[in-house]
């Protein structure tokens, strides 16, 4: 379709602007979008907002632009579903350990479960469930998130020793006497941070896990990559 064609500027902009926002690993201003467009920032503003209000991009505290929930979605079939690519190795993992384990994402400012799997033999189930979303600096999925990040100013410590190390746990930060464990699963951009998390009342549970969801991990992202 030429470039002149109408009606054709606004889709073009909005596509530039959410490839460009894909590519950032750090997300990007409304001012920088605008620049990388060549437009007046109100454009950009504008194209932003819709895109926000589909879920293609969510803004972060920090004032930045990142990809969404809806482009994953969109994008599933090149990321080859990747919900249903996990769930043979997170219903391995969680009848091994024998506790809920779950795939997280990055959305913005948030993380959100895409996938949570219960153990088959289960006689106690923590509330949790897909689509539960946190905010993204809490709890272990959330700093494993994070530490996928480029380091960002004031940023935890915690962040900066889990980026080292590979994984984390933590204790109570979402649910109270809770443990939880999470590992980073690496991916391409501009796929969503990722990664997986176990969470259980007993402490043994998470730390005798560790090395299983490492594995997991591991595998997912040979996998995703």
């Amino acid at each position: 379709m030429p470039a002149n064609a109408p009606g054709s500027q606004t889709l073009a902009r909005g596509l530039t602007a959410l490839q460009a926002i894909a590519d950032a690993p750090s997300g990007l201003t409304v001012q920088q979008v605008a620049d990388h467009l060549g437009a007046h920032r109100t454009i950009a503003y504008r194209l932003l907002a819709t895109l926000s209000q589909f879920r293609y991009v969510a803004k972060g505290d920090d004032g930045r632009y990142r990809p969404a929930a809806a482009l994953a979605v969109l994008g599933s079939s090149f990321d080859n579903n990747v919900r249903q690519l996990s769930i043979p190795t997170l219903r391995a993992l969680a009848d091994e350990l024998g506790t809920t384990v779950s795939l997280l994402v990055a959305e913005g400012d948030q993380q959100v479960a895409i996938a949570v799997i219960v153990p088959t033999q289960v006689y106690y189930q923590l509330s949790f469930h897909e689509g539960s979303r946190h905010p993204l600096d809490r709890g272990a999925a959330g700093v494993a998130l994070l530490a996928s990040m480029p380091p960002r100013p004031g940023e935890r410590d915690l962040v900066r020793r889990t980026r080292e190390q590979g994984w984390v746990i933590t204790h109570g930060e979402i649910e109270p006497n809770t443990y939880g464990l999470a590992v980073p699963v690496r991916r391409r951009p501009p796929s969503p941070p990722t990664c997986i998390n176990l969470i259980s009342h007993r402490e043994d549970v998470v730390l005798g896990g560790k090395d299983a969801v490492v594995r997991a991990a591991r595998e997912l992202s040979a996998m995703l990559h």
